[in-house]
């Protein structure tokens, strides 16, 4: 992978957002590969295509790309909050590339892939409509919180200027590949209890320090009022999706 991007676009344009979009851009279609299946590059879609970039032309997969000149944060801007809820919901989310570049050398410095299966609704954060005398008066939009987001989730592609080889990035996706298969509409409830077994920071744990996170389950999930059966059944989940394993009497070990 060129981690360099074809900077001399960039004297076409004036606006330093307009030249980071058209660079940033022609660098992903030149350079980024498609983590669900083998092929070698992406397309791009149509102009205009909402949220989307690129496309692969082989399996179909969609990729947004989002780059910034700065260090990836916690919080990452996006469109509007009712279109991304519902495309969450309808599982209708394209893949997420982020990138970080250095400016003015324009090159990558860090990329990370968050697959299109792994945002649960509690991701994606409400923002303040826009004020009255704003041009889109009303508007709107939602931030995606990377700490909802499980660490496994989140596959670095290139950090601190060194590439990932695209086998170890595909065997990443691949291995969350089983959480494709749950119901959008159940996938969230699975999605906060794996990123909860993420944040306990060890390998083996029980169902009772699962169960002390409860109440944020349940101000996650307002409308469930059977907690801790719920949390039982999404620990079974993940082990029937081969991402727990369970040892016996209640204990778990993350495989």
């Amino acid at each position: 992978m060129e981690l360099r991007m074809p900077a001399e676009l960039a004297s076409g344009y004036r606006s330093r957002s307009q030249q980071a979009r058209v660079v940033t851009e022609a660098w992903g279609r030149r350079e980024l590969f498609c983590a669900n299946c083998e092929s070698r590059f992406l397309e791009p879609t149509p102009n205009n295509s909402q949220a989307v970039d690129l496309v692969c032309p082989r399996c179909a997969a969609l990729f947004q790309l989002k780059a910034k000149g700065s260090r990836i944060g916690r919080i990452i801007d996006d469109g509007a909050y009712t279109a991304m809820l519902a495309a969450v919901r309808e599982d209708r989310t394209p893949n997420l590339v982020l990138m970080r570049y250095d400016w003015p050398a324009w090159s990558v410095v860090d990329l990370v892939l968050i697959p299109h299966f792994a945002f649960p609704e509690s991701a994606i954060v409400r923002r303040k409509p826009l004020a009255p005398t704003a041009r889109r008066a009303g508007w709107v939009g939602c931030n995606i919180d990377l700490n909802h987001i499980a660490p496994e989730a989140q596959i670095p592609v290139v950090t601190a200027s060194k590439p990932s080889p695209p086998a170890q990035v595909r065997a990443r996706y691949n291995r969350l590949k089983p959480l494709r298969e749950i119901k959008a509409i159940h996938r969230g409830w699975t999605l906060d209890v794996l990123n909860i077994l993420r944040h306990l920071g060890r390998p083996e744990f029980t169902n009772e320090e699962v169960y002390a996170f409860d109440r944020a389950l349940e101000a996650l999930h307002p409308g469930n009022r059977h907690i801790r059966p719920k949390i039982r059944q999404q620990l079974q989940i993940l082990r029937d999706s081969g991402l727990l394993l369970h040892i016996g009497n209640g204990r778990w070990s993350l495989v």
